[in-house]
């Protein structure tokens, strides 16, 4: 092949000069050559880009710079779900009072569908406390026995674990959560919390193995958050009884996503997070210490960006292609679990899986090891079905069946719940809790000892107690919870069967 002294030519039309020894070695083929060149036009997936002899025309910059500036902004709202997401709890919950560290959520009669939280259950006591160390600086907590809970901070990042599997192992105790960078003296006789940021998260459960109203008073008569200041005279706790209360707690898929980032980038620490992220936020014009001012082509870009996050989101939640996910991949299962591998730090050999990461706080919130730990009778795992046997979305005008084979290895129950496909909260229907639990009085179980469950708008004829309400012209997905999973859930000896399509 003819060999050409192209390289050297580049190299010296920007002043670097080659030596012979060097300029026989720049020597590249017309194949290399076409390689590193770029050609006067180019058909690609943003358009036509145009360019005289390698240099970029104007409207092809615009174009390029463009599609850069939307591609790091889908990739600040992929990455950053876990932020936003305690973000629009904290305002959701701010929005009915609830707007201080002290002023604690609470299902007093479990929760209802009314509240949009993501994939929230209906059999379980919840008291959540948005934590505000900025504000009112060290908190003390006084938690009482028997709760089970975790703290994560304002990324949704772990933080520790509370009660029954925290410090104080369940007995109740008191806690004394510091602010990040704190220099102050450390009292005796609080288990100390620690985090990297100011805001976050304290998520509880009570046990209502002994009825709820007990865990309810249990709850309200011994939680204590107060600032460590006014440790002599503790203001009392308020709680805000959030069960059937009509509210949401999601993020947005709007330019005002990156705006309440914004705001939570100037209130956190400038290490909250590495030098990467805050350098991946400042390309898009968020800056720790300076005013968050898009402009209309930004603010353009910024709101097609979140709809693309959004859009991509819902792709690897609807048919992921990371492993770990399926909890049976030897066959064409489709039940999934939240977590890939059981990984609730969606780390592997150092890397960040950044799908799985995804996967979990598009749909979850609250994050904690305990949740991966499975230990036969204890504790809970869960198996989530987003289609049917075939693959397809599930349609709310159509009848489905879920097969429990005979003998469902639970210590205490298992619940089959609904969620809506849209807010991926509780589905709305008729029904008080879309859920069917081995708890409820007016379930029937086959002669062999297995469950059938349907889903349908109307409960086929003599199976009112073994069915979910759904909605015509809606999709929805549901969740099997396991509580107390014995060996043969956790060695997949015993499994559900696909949801069938029956009419």
């Amino acid at each position: 092949m003819r060999k050409i002294n192209q390289a050297a030519w580049i190299l010296a039309s920007i002043g670097v000069a080659l030596t012979g020894a060097q300029t026989a070695q720049a020597n590249v083929s017309e194949q290399q050559l076409q390689q590193i060149s770029m050609p006067n036009k180019v058909e690609t997936s943003i358009g036509t880009l145009e360019f005289f002899d390698g240099v970029p025309n104007k409207a092809t910059i615009d174009t390029v710079y463009d599609n850069l500036d939307r591609m790091r902004a889908v990739q600040v709202f992929l990455d950053h779900q876990g932020a936003g997401s305690l973000n629009a709890m904290r305002k959701g919950n701010a929005s009915i009072g609830a707007d201080s560290s002290n002023n604690i959520t609470i299902t007093e009669q479990l929760l209802k569908s009314e509240s949009l939280y993501l994939t929230g259950n209906t059999s379980t006591l919840y008291a959540l406390a948005y934590i505000d160390l900025k504000t009112e600086g060290p908190l003390v907590v006084e938690l009482p026995p028997g709760m089970l809970g975790f703290v994560d901070d304002a990324w949704f990042r772990y933080v520790t674990d509370l009660g029954v599997i925290g410090q104080n192992k369940g007995k109740g105790g008191k806690y004394l959560w510091l602010p990040p960078g704190y220099k102050g003296e450390v009292p005796e006789g609080y288990f100390v919390i620690k985090s990297k940021t100011y805001n976050n998260l304290m998520f509880l459960r009570g046990s209502i193995d002994n009825g709820l109203e007990p865990a309810v008073n249990n709850i309200k008569s011994s939680l204590k958050v107060y600032p460590l200041s006014k440790v002599a005279n503790p203001p009392a706790t308020q709680f805000t009884n959030i069960s059937g209360k009509r509210y949401s707690t999601l993020l947005v898929n709007d330019l005002s996503f990156y705006e309440d980032l914004n705001t939570l980038v100037q209130v956190e620490p400038i290490d909250a997070i590495s030098a990467e992220s805050r350098g991946l936020l400042a390309s898009i014009g968020i800056v720790k210490g300076q005013a968050f001012t898009p402009d209309d082509r930004m603010k353009k870009l910024l709101n097609e960006a979140a709809v693309i996050g959004a859009a991509t989101a819902r792709a690897i939640t609807y048919e992921p292609r990371i492993d770990g996910v399926f909890i049976y991949p030897d066959t064409q299962s489709a039940w999934t679990t939240g977590y890939a591998n059981k990984n609730t730090s969606f780390e592997t050999d150092g890397a960040m899986g950044l799908d799985a990461r995804v996967l979990f706080y598009y749909n979850a919130t609250g994050v904690t090891p305990a949740m991966a730990i499975a230990r036969a009778g204890q504790g809970s795992d869960y198996a989530l079905a987003y289609v049917d046997a075939n693959k397809q979305a599930f349609d709310g005008a159509k009848t489905y069946k879920l097969h429990l084979p005979p003998n469902v290895p639970v210590n205490n129950f298992w619940a089959a719940t609904l969620y809506d496909t849209q807010t991926r909260s509780l589905l709305q229907t008729g029904q008080t809790f879309p859920t069917v639990s081995s708890q409820d009085k007016a379930i029937e179980m086959n002669t062999d000892g297995s469950f059938d469950i349907y889903f349908s708008p109307q409960p086929p004829k003599g199976k009112e107690g073994n069915w979910v309400q759904t909605v015509p012209g809606k999709s929805w997905f549901t969740i099997l919870r396991m509580y107390g999973p014995l060996e043969p859930w956790l060695n997949k000896t015993w499994r559900p069967s696909e949801i069938e399509l029956v009419k």
